[in-house]
């Protein structure tokens, strides 16, 4: 009867036009049922994928690894990432026996316990959403309790964590998992992990991505896998060519860590594939729920970016300076919505002097405490009202020769995606 409900409830809110029928059938089905999730995943082979930065295009590159066909994999792929997203989704696909999960850090571990995963991938850990999301050490240490639950892979079905081994944060939570698979995945913001979870200390980051406490023996652990620029390379010296159609190096990096976690998946869904044959699926996926797709505004290209915190910023600004040039034109969008967190003190810790020599416009909700970040970074700037119309001022401006990159947060996204 739960499960009845939410479709029900799904398909009637999509009706009535009230949203896209992903989360309030999930919850009046979990109000009927608080174990539904449990029941839904039932003898379901599951992978869990959770982190502040690239759940979503991990998730899909997941899904692409297990190259099914249709109806035998099931994903949360609209972004509803919590409990009642999931149970919307598995609903939807009764029939499905593999299941891809992109998880909010918040309830990793009660997607742990619920739907007893083969496989869980974390990626990264750092502040996002203040207002909602606890301190980060805080969420390390619930990360920490769920994976030392796990059952040991000789006590029956296992799970493999597969950790990115370059995170401090990453590897304090995961160290106590019965089974452990580190990828040197690469990790661009470190503020959030300078201090020892393990004694207090100060953590040294070394050029090549190695760290270690300068007081007890926390360090990076012996990796199974490492991204090399285009290469994703196994501890037996094995090398794999990472053919991405998704632009930058934190893509290539989504796509090692899936690469590493499809094996004991499929593996457990009775459908083996080796780290060649996965990344050979990958390539075809070219965007993600719109992110790095380039639309036409105007007439003119723009490329669309996601970008939701510090870690995440400075990412997009590593990828601007892989693949555009130097000059161009970027239009910055800031909401500060429920879905986006209401708390933006996190703009001061965006290193927006990167954008010197470009053109840049502020808008969405909170453009004026953009243009004030932007005025202090000593960048010039113009503030527009009107997401839709600061995309046509950029495009009639200055640096906008081969379009534009549009840099924004959750609902700007979704918003500018709609207007367009």
């Amino acid at each position: 009867m739960a499960a009845t409900a939410v479709s029900a409830v799904n398909g009637l809110s999509r009706a009535l036009g009230r949203g896209s029928g992903t989360v309030a059938g999930g919850r009046a089905g979990l109000l009927l049922d608080p174990s539904l999730l449990a029941t839904l995943a039932g003898d379901r082979t599951v992978a869990l994928v959770s982190g502040t930065n690239g759940k979503t295009t991990t998730t899909r590159l997941l899904v692409a690894a297990a190259d099914g066909s249709p109806g035998t994999v099931v994903t949360n792929d609209t972004g509803a990432n919590m409990p009642a997203g999931h149970v919307a989704a598995l609903a939807e696909a009764p029939g499905a026996g593999l299941a891809v999960l992109e998880v909010d850090e918040g309830y990793l571990g009660r997607l742990v316990e619920e739907t007893r995963p083969a496989v869980v991938v974390l990626l990264n850990l750092s502040r996002d959403q203040l207002d909602r999301i606890a301190e980060v050490r805080m969420l390390v240490d619930r990360w920490r309790g769920a994976l030392a639950g796990l059952a040991p892979a000789d006590r029956g079905p296992g799970t493999v964590v597969v950790a990115n081994a370059d995170d401090p944060m990453v590897v304090w939570a995961a160290l106590p998992a019965p089974e452990v698979r580190w990828v040197g995945a690469g990790q661009v913001w470190h503020d959030d992990a300078v201090g020892c979870p393990a004694c207090g200390g100060r953590i040294a980051f070394a050029d090549d991505g190695a760290w270690a406490c300068d007081r007890c023996g926390f360090a990076r652990p012996d990796r199974d896998a490492w991204l090399d620029g285009d290469d994703l390379v196994l501890a037996d010296g094995a090398r794999h060519r990472i053919r991405l159609a998704l632009p930058g190096r934190f893509n290539r990096a989504n796509a090692a860590m899936v690469a590493v976690a499809a094996t004991p998946l499929l593996a457990a869904a009775g459908r083996p594939a080796g780290p060649a044959a996965v990344l050979d699926r990958l390539s075809g996926v070219t965007e993600v729920a719109g992110r790095f797709a380039t639309v036409t505004v105007g007439g003119r290209p723009v490329r669309m970016l996601l970008a939701k915190n510090p870690a995440g910023w400075t990412a997009i600004f590593d990828l601007l300076e892989e693949t555009s040039a130097p000059g161009t034109a970027v239009v910055c969008s800031v909401n500060a919505r429920t879905a986006d967190g209401l708390d933006t003190s996190w703009l001061w810790d965006v290193p927006f002097e990167r954008l010197a020599g470009r053109p840049v416009v502020a808008t969405g909700d909170r453009r004026l405490d953009v243009g004030v970040r932007l005025r202090y970074a000593e960048v010039p700037h113009a503030v527009v009202a009107d997401p839709r119309d600061a995309l046509l001022h950029a495009l009639a401006g200055p640096g906008a020769g081969d379009g534009v990159e549009c840099l924004a947060n959750y609902t700007a996204f979704d918003d500018l995606r709609r207007r367009r």
